[in-house]
């Protein structure tokens, strides 16, 4: 079905290039919190959280599955006992305090450069997905043009502020080539920042060598351009991939998210406050070895949270617990004086139906009042992340919109202005035509495209569109009237040069070999 069949017109060339004209595009500033945040431990409680880390780094120990790691911790002072390590709680305190509570990440288009840590915070869609439901609503295996489409989409939607990186797992291109492909699709499809493939040590070298063509490595060795993450085994254990992953982004002075991968309950204690200690030890040993490998490198407090269904075992998303732990661990990343990541918009239901409304939403607010920095997984996630909706894709990344306008606060700048229309009205009136709010309404409050508030008679007379499909015509919309940002000819060539070399040196049929 063609993008014009479907809740749409066929227009010509020069209608489409003026619809492409009057859409607004232009990302939103990075998000600057001015609420205040929703912080539930006292002193003590979070003196008690990081004294039982301390304690946990100290006498249980991490387990550090790669030679190199170990013989890093030998040398900066740790007592390491076979793959063990053991954390002295001053070394952990002195080497996180190196760790930049602020910096900018640089985008390509200069005016996507975004501040980011303190009450700064950004939007950055889902990742990971091996299916889809695509365009017409259907669940299936994604391709590289799926990708595309999602990095175009990103683009496009003003509050989503990087591309990230592989939003839906390519399937028709080989694993072993496929972070090259993913990486180019980032850069290529828009120019706001984005994430960079940590699958295997080599794979990261190869992102952070095609970020070196497009941005110069002498930038980056001042810039942060791009974004990793290195999931820890919890309970207690980093392994070698997500290590040497780690170590190619920091060398380039790049951040990577150190994020432990909370199962409550299940790879954790079943209690809300033992999992956040758990989980803070986690972080803080990977946080401090980052600046074991270069000091003063940026680095991100990271996990990804969910609880587990005592009945199936299955993840969960939307539970008190995991606002509880996300309001806990904001208060723990500013006691250390470090940005941090958590994960948005997260759904278990298996369609864009309420549930995933519900459970999306719950997040969405905890991680706001929490302080969030790095708000990943922002758009598209649901069935426990199994798949991206683009439908879901499109409706959350306005909820995000109504959420930065939430988080913003309250805007004072015409309160004596409005104050004024009250006298004009006076009582009995109304201000729908008052000059105060034709000269506001538009800004006043938000009004959402992808829900309908419009007359039941009215809704139905339209054709009784409900938000799923509502949202695909939006992105069939979007994707019609998209334009590829410019990319410097040369470094595109060179890019993919790079590409080409590599794809002819990494073995295709390879594709469980963790060399690459």
């Amino acid at each position: 079905m063609s993008v014009e069949a479907v809740g749409t017109t066929r227009r010509g060339r020069g209608a489409r290039r003026a619809q492409r004209q009057s859409r607004d595009i232009t990302m939103l500033p990075a998000l600057r919190r001015r609420l205040p945040l929703t912080e539930p431990m006292d002193g003590e409680q979070v003196a008690r959280i990081d004294a039982a880390s301390m304690e946990i780094l100290e006498n249980v120990g991490v387990r550090f599955r790669d030679p190199i790691a170990l013989e890093d911790w030998r040398r900066a002072g740790a007592k390491v006992v076979d793959e063990r390590v053991y954390l002295d709680r001053h070394l952990v305190r002195e080497l996180i305090a190196t760790i930049p509570e602020r910096f900018t990440y640089q985008a390509r288009n200069p005016a996507n450069a975004l501040p980011f840590g303190g009450d700064h915070a950004i939007f950055v869609p889902m990742t990971g997905a091996p299916y889809l439901r695509d365009l017409e609503d259907v669940r299936r295996a994604p391709t590289l043009d799926d990708l595309a489409n999602f990095h175009r989409l990103c683009h496009m939607l003003p509050a989503l502020h990087s591309s990230a990186h592989h939003i839906v797992e390519p399937c028709d291109h080989p694993i072993s080539q496929r972070h090259l492909r993913i990486t180019y699709s980032s850069m290529k499809y828009s120019d706001k920042t984005f994430m960079g493939m940590t699958t295997s040590p080599r794979n990261a070298e190869d992102v952070m060598e095609m970020c070196a063509l497009l941005f110069g490595a002498e930038f980056m060795e001042s810039h942060p351009v791009v974004t990793g993450n290195c999931n820890g085994n919890s309970p207690l254990v980093w392994d070698e991939t997500m290590l040497g992953a780690l170590r190619a982004f920091c060398r380039r002075n790049q951040p990577v998210l150190c994020s432990p991968f909370v199962l409550g309950g299940a790879n954790t204690p079943a209690s809300t406050a033992a999992t956040v200690a758990q989980l803070n030890a986690e972080a803080l040993s990977a946080l401090a070895y980052t600046q074991v490998v270069r000091r003063g490198c940026p680095a991100i407090y990271g996990h990804y949270l969910s609880t587990v269904s005592m009945k199936s075992g299955a993840p969960m998303a939307g539970t008190p617990e995991i606002s509880l732990m996300n309001f806990m661990i904001g208060q723990m990343a500013r006691f250390y004086g470090v940005p941090w990541r958590s994960s948005n918009t997260l759904g278990g239901a298996k369609t864009f139906d309420a549930q995933a409304g519900y459970e999306s939403a719950m997040t969405l607010n905890a991680v706001l009042l929490a302080g969030c920095n790095y708000i990943w997984h922002s758009a598209g996630w649901n069935e426990a992340g199994m798949h991206c909706s683009t439908a879901k894709f499109i409706v959350d990344a306005e909820v995000c919109a109504m959420g930065y306008r939430m988080a913003e606060g309250i805007d004072w700048s015409d309160f004596d202005t409005a104050l004024a229309a009250v006298a004009d009205v006076g009582p009995g009136g109304h201000y729908l035509g008052h000059p105060h709010t034709l000269e506001r309404f538009q800004q006043a409050f938000f009004m959402p495209e992808m829900f309908d508030n419009n007359s039941i008679e009215q809704w139905q007379a339209e054709g009784s569109v409900e938000i799923t499909e509502r949202a695909l015509i939006r992105a069939r919309s979007l994707l019609a009237d998209y334009e590829e940002p410019s990319l410097d000819v040369a470094k595109d060539e060179a890019l993919r040069d790079f590409i080409a070399r590599r794809e002819r040196e990494i073995p295709a049929a390879d594709a469980l070999n963790q060399e690459y």
